[in-house]
């Protein structure tokens, strides 16, 4: 072999011999994990009547708004009110009355409560806490003429509860 031609050769064993020493590896493993929780958020929109000047009824609507974590199924009740029942819900202004319901339905025949005292709530089942889930109910308010008609001048109010059970 010519003379120039063996120094290459023998850079090149050395390089490939020094090359295969290998350098020790230790490994690990960790889980990480986490866990999802029954959760629901909810926020409800105040119903004004307006001016109620007895010669009619008054009807208005509100909305409740709200989500529950994906497959947590819930159900959305309202109280009474200061009236303490459902079959007619009051507003006060001092110790004047004024008498009014809340519905689950536009035809204002089914009384948005509790499931109690033949009142209806509205129920279902999450499909998520971002605002694309989010899931909007009506309530409907009806504001009567009649047992109202006497009703002394002032600013009538009454604060409902709304509860999401999950």
């Amino acid at each position: 072999m010519p003379r120039n031609a063996i120094a290459p050769f023998a850079a090149g064993l050395l390089f490939a011999l020094g090359g295969s020493a290998h350098a020790a590896t230790a490994t690990a493993t960790f889980n990480v994990t986490a866990s999802v929780a029954n959760n629901c958020t909810v926020s409800a929109a105040n119903l004004g009547f307006g001016t109620f000047t007895a010669s009619a009824d008054v009807t208005n609507s509100s909305t409740v708004t709200m989500n529950c974590t994906n497959g947590t199924p819930y159900t959305v009740t309202l109280s009474t009110g200061s009236s303490g029942v459902f079959a007619t819900r009051t507003m006060k202004s001092g110790t004047n009355l004024l008498n009014y319901n809340l519905y689950k339905d536009a035809g204002l025949t089914t009384i948005w409560g509790d499931g109690t005292s033949s009142t209806a709530t509205n129920a279902g089942t999450g499909s998520g806490l971002s605002s694309a889930h989010q899931v909007t109910y009506t309530v409907y308010g009806k504001l009567p003429m009649t047992g109202n008609q006497d009703a002394p001048v002032g600013s009538y109010t009454d604060s409902i509860t709304v509860s999401v059970n999950y």
